[in-house]
């Protein structure tokens, strides 16, 4: 009976992202009936499980912190390809939108996954337990990326507006690129057990225990079909976007709240897997996997747009508003108290999603 469960399952993360893809390109950039829309919101949702089945595969396979790394920069590569491909598409509409979706990356995982992973893991555990050192630092580079990014071009005044000039876009293109660098040789080679799941004696955890590591051409074949299922996540997110615009504008929402929806079916599949490691005890890897993501949506954000911006035409804005400014000093100030002791209560992780809630609500009413 589990032998058959077990192939059931594998056939059905197997065809769900190959579907995926293929019902991808039949829609892309077409006008889609309510039907047609249906069949993609159920083929997107089930390439999202699908995705977080393989990334488990992989990260078994490889270890702690590879496998959250994997996921995170996957994820985030095939992000920005797609706000590369829209604002390409969009002209001086989209000068926002590398902005809003790096910000909103950063609120939904450093205080939506974080505010989540910990309240689960504290309820179910009694508090949650993570190594302080290897947090710090991430949460240290994403304050520094997202300042140098989204902070600093409403100040500048080479150029009017909250843009940077080109010399400082190269500028902030490169620090990304040196940070995110100095972070993943840190977190995967100088200081690997900073970021592995602790015991509440503060042991390191180096590996979970449960089973045998799958075999690498399992591991491979799961790799692969991770990544059709990341394109097929986010590819179908923008598929259903007109729809979600059409929504917001019948609702009376501000056009902001589209980067959001987008946004959080984009980071669906870390979220699950973040959530999942938090249930089992393991909330260092559910916090390297939100701080990880937040971290390359910046890092890889900033460099492949300075570098589009070569051929884009029209402004690109940067610069945060005073809203969402407080709402990101807020959001580090916090987060560092809730780092610093390396465990957290209930408590911790309510203040997290108030955030969230705070920035959701924002959202709506700007």
């Amino acid at each position: 009976m589990i032998t058959r469960l077990r192939a059931l399952l594998a056939a059905w993360t197997s065809a769900v992202p190959v579907a995926a893809v293929v019902l991808l390109a039949l829609t892309w950039g077409r006008d889609l009936p309510g039907a047609v829309v249906a069949l993609v919101i159920l083929v997107l949702a089930g390439a999202v499980l699908a995705a977080v089945h393989h990334a488990e595969v992989v990260a078994h396979r490889v270890g702690e912190p590879f496998g959250s790394l994997i996921l995170a920069v996957a994820v985030t590569i095939i992000e920005v390809a797609l706000i590369v491909t829209l604002m390409a598409d969009g002209g001086d509409k989209s000068s926002t939108l590398a902005r809003d979706t790096v910000f909103a990356a950063v609120m939904i995982t450093c205080n939506g996954i974080v505010g989540l992973c910990l309240l689960v893991a504290s309820l179910r555990h009694g508090t949650a337990v993570f190594n302080p050192e290897g947090t710090g630092a991430a949460l240290a580079t994403v304050a520094t990326l997202a300042t140098l990014s989204l902070v600093l071009p409403t100040f500048t005044t080479s150029r009017p507006g909250p843009e940077f000039s080109t010399v400082q876009l190269i500028f902030a293109a490169l620090s990304s690129l040196i940070l995110y660098g100095l972070f993943v040789a840190t977190q995967t080679v100088r200081h690997r057990d900073y970021f592995l799941p602790v015991t509440r004696q503060g042991e390191v955890i180096t590996a979970d225990g449960h089973a045998d590591a799958p075999p690498a051409r399992t591991a491979l074949i799961s790799l692969g079909l991770l990544t059709l299922a990341l394109a097929g996540v986010v590819g179908l997110a923008k598929a259903v976007s007109p729809v979600i615009e059409s929504g917001v504008a019948a609702a009376g929402l501000h056009h902001a709240v589209v980067g959001v929806v987008i946004a959080l079916l984009v980071l669906l599949p870390e979220s699950i897997a973040a959530l999942r490691s938090a249930r089992r005890d393991r909330v260092q890897i559910s916090l390297n996997l939100a701080l990880g993501s937040a971290m390359a949506s910046i890092g890889l954000t900033i460099p492949a747009i300075a570098l589009a911006s070569v051929w884009l035409s029209g402004p690109l804005v940067l610069g945060l508003g005073a809203t969402h400014m407080v709402l990101l000093a807020l959001t580090v100030v916090v987060a560092s108290l809730t780092v610093v002791p390396g465990r957290a209560t209930p408590l911790q992780g309510g203040v997290h999603l108030v955030l969230f809630a705070a920035y959701l609500e924002l959202a709506v009413n700007p």
